[in-house]
């Protein structure tokens, strides 16, 4: 079973031909959404290409064709354009949706295993899928010709999205929950800023810098010479190799490790995260093109935020 639909995949790609490219020109004038539909099976695989399509910055949506002809074709607007699912081309329960498109003149793409068909030879475009054998036994039952459809709704939602520019942050923005969201924030979407910053200037003396380190709870402070620049770091650890009777009337200068760990603002907390478990420190100071110091994010906001 697997063998025939590997076997009609690659017939699918050997069979790429102008007509995709002309799809994507399509796609990606409509200046509203994408209307994905189909019936049956061919239904439930627009469901996935509608859904494929608007995670990917391709806004879509599902328009069910039997509801389409009770009032659901006002879903369908001016700007927009429909991608018509039938493995046979003959769907009757499309036929209002077609009409549709071509009465207010609505780009029509159709997916179709049959050249010729009436749904094909409506559309302005025609995606016509290989023959090629079902893996049912019978022969009958929607599974070559259902995963061909969704490889190749597939391909156009990662086309479109390339032609796009879509990017991470991009991606990002439309997946803020689950794993795919947690492994997508930035540092800038945790850290800490403003008031929070743990600094002094450079020349404090150390029993500020102490109380400073005690009052904003992220076991260190950052030192900032006079353009605001981050030129060192004290940590609790730093302390303890400090510790004696004339620490207190010492300035950061002559504690702080000039070495800072820092990361850019708009990088992965994942790659924040990664930092602070290789160099075994808690917290990172965010910094600018200047180096000057914009947030912090400590282990513990990684972690809150489920960052792995």
């Amino acid at each position: 079973m697997l063998r025939t639909e590997i076997a009609g995949l690659e017939a699918v790609l050997a069979g790429l031909d102008g007509q995709f490219t002309a799809a994507i020109g399509l796609l990606a004038a409509a200046t509203g959404r994408i209307i994905v539909t189909g019936m049956g099976k061919s239904g439930h695989i627009a469901r996935k290409i509608a859904a494929t399509l608007a995670s990917t910055g391709t806004p879509a949506q599902f328009v069910h064709p039997g509801e389409a002809s009770h009032g659901d074709l006002g879903m369908i607007a001016e700007g927009d354009a429909v991608l018509a699912l039938s493995n046979s081309g003959e769907t009757a329960e499309l036929g209002d949706i077609v009409a549709y498109t071509r009465r207010f003149a609505i780009p029509l793409i159709a997916m179709t295993r049959r050249d010729g068909s009436q749904l094909g030879d409506a559309a302005d475009v025609a995606l016509v899928l290989p023959a090629s054998a079902e893996a049912c036994p019978m022969g009958l039952a929607p599974t070559t010709s259902t995963t061909m459809m969704l490889a190749l709704g597939d391909a156009l939602a990662i086309a479109l999205l390339e032609r796009k520019g879509f990017s991470t942050a991009d991606f990002q923005v439309l997946h803020p929950g689950g794993q795919i969201g947690r492994r997508l924030l930035r540092v800038t979407d945790i850290m800490h800023d403003g008031d929070a910053l743990p600094l002094v200037a450079s020349g404090t003396a150390m029993s500020e810098a102490i109380l400073v380190i005690s009052a904003k709870t992220f076991g260190c402070v950052g030192v900032a010479d006079g353009d605001g620049r981050l030129v060192g770091i004290i940590t609790d650890g730093d302390l303890r190799r400090h510790m004696g009777d004339r620490l207190l009337r010492r300035s950061v200068d002559d504690v702080m490790n000039r070495t800072p760990k820092t990361i850019r603002p708009h990088a992965l907390a994942a790659e924040a995260l990664g930092q602070m478990n290789a160099f075994s420190i808690t917290s990172l100071f965010a910094i600018d093109d200047k180096r000057r110091p914009v947030g912090i994010v400590h282990i513990h906001d990684c972690l809150r935020e489920g960052v792995a």
